[in-house]
């Protein structure tokens, strides 16, 4: 027992060793994910053509709110609702029943139009060009209400599921953690690659060390690359970005082993299926950026074509930054939901381990 603890540790030294010396890890690991999460925090934005629901709650009173929902109802791309009271209302957009809520004004002289909107979805192409409908219609409002200066104005407010209002930041902060630590798992085997290809693999089989304290040590060398991911992107999120944290250490903690272990199986499969590190960095490559576009890390799984939504819900990454937002920005227990995300991030460590696994050792006793 003592012989074996000894050499996990040196096993163990030496992986972390290999795994930071590695350029490749490097990019793809820390410099890739802070860039893209700079980028898209100061720039994310855009819009594009669309159809929404948008459930309108108040009586019409006064010319300004006839003409904000005359105007809202002639654009030809919103489908109003009416009739409606506000809490459920706020249900159904936290349900994605409908994409954005208007709350219309209690006066007919002065006041403010409310746009409610998925705290979850701000980010998405929806959200933004609702916003924007939402801001020429305040304007005809305005013009309607024949005032000298603008009477109304309109006050966007964001509902979440969670226990408290969401902020850009804070939702791109936890998506680009999943998405980091997903990058690592997928791109840190590069290593065992190489290995492979020069026979060293093979060599080492030969010898007194133990193949499985091997794995071991190779896995907590992408935790702690994992770690250091966490700390670095959170540091940053909230200092430079005002990013808000609501912790949930068991759901975050669950979340994270699982995610982690799941992507290094991952990673560990691509590299048991590659003969060369071109075919490695192909195949990881075309894996993380389908991964980084379908799952909900940037882009609304929402607004993605029907015949896409299946694959979405297939990968992942998907339900990884879903376990990771449940325990840092909305703050929630292990729910239904979270647990089946747990699931299927374990099944689809699970096989990815035994199939590399079989793949390894044929392959290896071939070299």
């Amino acid at each position: 027992m003592a012989k074996n603890m000894k050499q996990l540790r040196m096993l163990f030294a030496a992986q972390v060793k290999e795994t930071f010396r590695e350029r490749q890890v490097w990019f793809w690991s820390i410099v890739f994910p802070v860039l893209l999460m700079v980028i898209f925090m100061v720039i994310f934005g855009g819009s594009s053509d669309f159809s929404a629901k948008v459930a309108i709650v108040g009586e019409r009173s006064g010319a300004a709110a006839e003409t904000f929902v005359a105007a809202a109802e002639a654009t030809g791309v919103l489908e109003i609702e009416q009739g409606i009271a506000l809490q459920e209302a706020e249900s159904k957009l936290k349900d994605n029943r409908v994409d954005a809520v208007i709350v219309l004004p209690d006066s007919g002289e002065a006041g403010e139009f409310r746009l409610l909107l998925n705290a979850e979805r701000q980010t998405s192409s929806t959200s933004q060009a609702i916003g924007s409908i939402a801001g020429q219609l305040t304007a005809a409002a305005n013009q309607a209400a024949n005032g000298v200066a603008p009477a109304f104005k309109l006050t966007t407010e964001y509902v979440s599921s969670g226990a408290r209002h969401l902020e850009p930041a804070d939702f791109l902060l936890s998506g680009m953690i999943a998405l980091s630590i997903s990058q690592s798992g997928l791109f840190g085997m590069i290593g065992l690659v190489e290995m492979r290809r020069k026979g060293l693999l093979k060599r080492l089989r030969m010898t007194p060390v133990n193949m499985r304290l091997f794995g071991m040590a190779n896995i907590g060398a992408r935790f702690i690359l994992s770690i250091v991911q966490v700390v670095l992107l959170t540091a940053i999120g909230i200092l430079a970005f005002k990013a808000n944290v609501d912790f949930a250490a068991g759901t975050f903690l669950l979340t994270f082993v699982i995610g982690t272990l799941a992507f290094s199986g991952l990673g560990y499969l691509i590299a048991a299926a590659s003969k060369t590190l071109e075919s490695y960095m192909g195949i990881t490559n075309v894996v993380s950026f389908l991964m980084m576009f379908l799952s909900g890390i940037f882009i609304d799984i929402n607004v993605l074509p029907d015949y896409l939504k299946p694959v979405s819900q297939a990968l992942p990454l998907t339900y990884f930054a879903e376990g990771i937002r449940g325990g840092m920005v909305y703050g929630t227990g292990m729910n239904a939901e979270l647990w089946l995300s747990i699931a299927i991030l374990a099944a689809w460590g699970a096989v990815s381990f035994v199939l590399a696994t079989l793949l390894f050792r044929r392959r290896s006793a071939s070299v």
